[in-house]
This record gives C-alpha cells, sequence and structure tokens, in this order.
C-alpha cells in the first residue's frame, strides 16, 4: 500500500540499491545515523550476537569504548565509525544481517539506516534523496536519477511502508 504515505518526490524518482552488484556499502562509509534510546535498548539486548559477526578491529572498539561515539545529531547519540566505516559493517550491514536472519532485516537498524534514502524535509515531508533534489549534497552513485531507470515507487516499497508505520505511531 505504497500510496498511502505522501513522498513528495516519488513519481519522479529513481532508485536501485546494488550493494553487492557493483557498491561496496558506501552509505556506510561515515555512516554515523543517529539512535534513538528504543534503538540503543534493542541493540544492548542484542549486542552480544551482533559482536561474533563484526571484524576483529570492530569488536575490539566496541569492548574498549562502546558502539556509541560522544558525537550526538538532532539530541541523541550517534554509531561509533571505525577505518571511515559504521561499525556495524563487515561485508554488509551486520544488524540487517541480524534481522534478515529472523525475517525482518529493519529489526536492529537504526531507522535512519534503513529508511534510506527516504528522509524528512524541513515541514517534514517525506522526500526521496536524489541529487539535484532538495540540494542533495551526498555523491552516492545510487543516489543520482541517471544511474537507474528503476522507479523508487517500486525499489522503496518496504521502506516506505516503514515510514508509515512510524508516521502512524
Amino acid at each position: 500500500m505504497v500510496g498511502s504515505l505522501p513522498v513528495v518526490n516519488l513519481d519522479e524518482a529513481t532508485f536501485e540499491c546494488t550493494y553487492g552488484r557493483g557498491c561496496d556499502g558506501l552509505c556506510c562509509r561515515n555512516g554515523r545515523p543517529m539512535l534513538y534510546p528504543e534503538e540503543v535498548e534493542r541493540l544492548d539486548a542484542h549486542l552480544e550476537r551482533a559482536m561474533l559477526l563484526l571484524t576483529p578491529r570492530a569488536r575490539r572498539l566496541i569492548e574498549q569504548e562502546g558502539y556509541l561515539s560522544r558525537r550526538r545529531k538532532e539530541g541523541h547519540p550517534m554509531l561509533r565509525v571505525i577505518d571511515g566505516w559504521c561499525v556495524f559493517f563487515n561485508e554488509g550491514c551486520v544488524l540487517h544481517k541480524l534481522g534478515a536472519a529472523e525475517g525482518d532485516a529493519f529489526r536492529y537498524k537504526p531507522v535512519e539506516c534503513a529508511l534510506f534514502p527516504l528522509a524528512h524535509d524541513e515541514k517534514g515531508r517525506w522526500y526521496v534523496r536524489q541529487h539535484g533534489f532538495k540540494g542533495e549534497s551526498w555523491d552516492l552513485f545510487c543516489l543520482d536519477p541517471k544511474n537507474s531507470t528503476k522507479k523508487a515507487s517500486e525499489t522503496l516499497q518496504a521502506e516506505i511502508e516503514l515510514a508509515r508505520r512510524f508516521t502512524e505511531e
């Protein structure tokens, strides 16, 4: 039921995630998503399982300093980065893998990551991040509308449904 969530540029936006098919996960490079308190609680409860899937360096960093950095965004803590990558990145998102194994790929991911490339504008309206739209500055291949003919309304159905659920809460 994609049409139930208004997304201002959905009709013209294109998007295709090509992770594993040409993209190495660049959205996780320097990815510092903020976490809401309930996301921190959920991660804390399942951190031991996630730790088993991390790189050795990320595991050591989390054991020594935790997975949250001192940086804040909109008043919320942000995930740590190691070697320029989110600490939960190891040949893909470890949190995505954990959730997918349980039937819900978004279960443990920070909402900011799970909704990508959907975002809110200054008026609280949803939109698809695209080069040339609302001054998008992140230079990711997947945000360039010239790189895909696939309509975002088709490729982002799960993300739009997730956004709709958050909007209704």
